[in-house]
């Protein structure tokens, strides 16, 4: 059932353990003894289901939020409060025995499928779930305060349905006895897993450059000038002209290096991703259904085709 609009997570039981493993599972969960509600037929101290004769309003009354009995009341001992409601026939234990047991609600809340409006569940939909209590089924409801899913998740765990998903709900329901005079043929199911897969990130890679400074050395040749000096003896001859004073410039030069810098390029990195191929194991629990023969008298029966695996 889809949870738009859904305020209360509704579980039918055709096993009262599994109901009441429900509840645990709630309760572990946080689910709150406020917000969960059970309705189951009241049996006697035998075991069978039936109404209770009632007596005066004090002992009807006195009934109504007391422990259950004949091992009902321990059978819900998980928290929730267990009342028992004679004129209907039933045991009913939290936000549902509250209704129930209140009598400033009136005629609302007569019967079950009135409590069950109560905590917000359609008319049409109460009607049916009253129907299953009376058919001997537990009907578990949560008030799931924003947690409507994880409510529901829980009650379809441990086998409960509601009104949408009674036509799955086969599991411990009894087998409808079929007669046919030239015979029939019966379906045998079993369920199988399918896995699916959905990619969900498990990391990144980040790429990034960085500026790192370092010390570099050049060896540059470079030439300069110098100047030489060469003497000579002369021959003694005569000089033309006086004595005088006499000066030669001559301009030394020399290289001087100057330092400059270009970025240049010396790696180029590619970042890409591919897909990796790999196997994983999952597994699962599921149902098949098995034939049973039962032979009641002198009957000969004999198997053919495909005898089951």
């Amino acid at each position: 059932m889809a949870a738009v609009n859904r305020t209360t997570a509704v579980g039918v039981f055709a096993d009262r353990a599994e109901a009441q493993r429900a509840v645990a599972e709630l309760k572990r969960a946080g689910f709150r003894n406020d917000q969960i509600g059970v309705v189951t037929q009241k049996h006697d101290e035998h075991g069978a289901a039936g109404h209770t004769a009632t007596g005066s309003k004090a002992a009807e009354g006195a009934a109504i939020g007391a422990a259950a009995g004949a091992g009902v009341g321990a059978a819900w001992a998980l928290g929730i409060a267990a009342g028992i409601f004679p004129p209907l026939g039933i045991v009913a234990g939290g936000t549902l025995m509250a209704l129930l047991a209140s009598a400033g609600t009136g005629a609302a809340v007569a019967s079950i499928a009135g409590a069950l409006i109560g905590v917000g569940i359609p008319e049409d939909e109460a009607k049916y779930y009253e129907s299953e209590v009376k058919a001997g089924r537990t009907l578990v409801t949560v008030k799931a305060d924003g947690r409507y899913d994880e409510a529901v998740a829980i009650l379809r765990r441990f086998s409960g349905y509601d009104m949408t998903t009674r036509a799955q709900a086969t599991t411990g329901t009894a087998a409808t006895a079929r007669t046919a005079a030239s015979g029939g043929s019966v379906q045998l199911k079993e369920e199988r897993l399918h896995a699916t897969k959905t990619p969900v990130q498990t990391g990144e890679v980040n790429i990034r450059k960085e500026v790192v400074t370092e010390q570099k050395r050049l060896t540059v040749p470079v030439e300069r000038e110098e100047v030489v000096i060469e003497r000579r003896p002369a021959s003694g001859r005569a000089g033309a002209g006086d004595l005088k004073a006499e000066e030669i410039r001559i301009p030394v030069k020399e290289e001087k290096v100057h330092v400059e810098k270009e970025a240049v390029v010396t790696e180029e990195v590619s970042v890409s991703k591919r897909k990796v191929k790999d196997t994983e194991q999952v597994s699962g629990t599921v149902r098949k259904e098995q034939l049973k023969v039962e032979q009641h008298g002198d009957v000969d029966v004999r198997n053919k085709g495909n005898t089951g695996r």
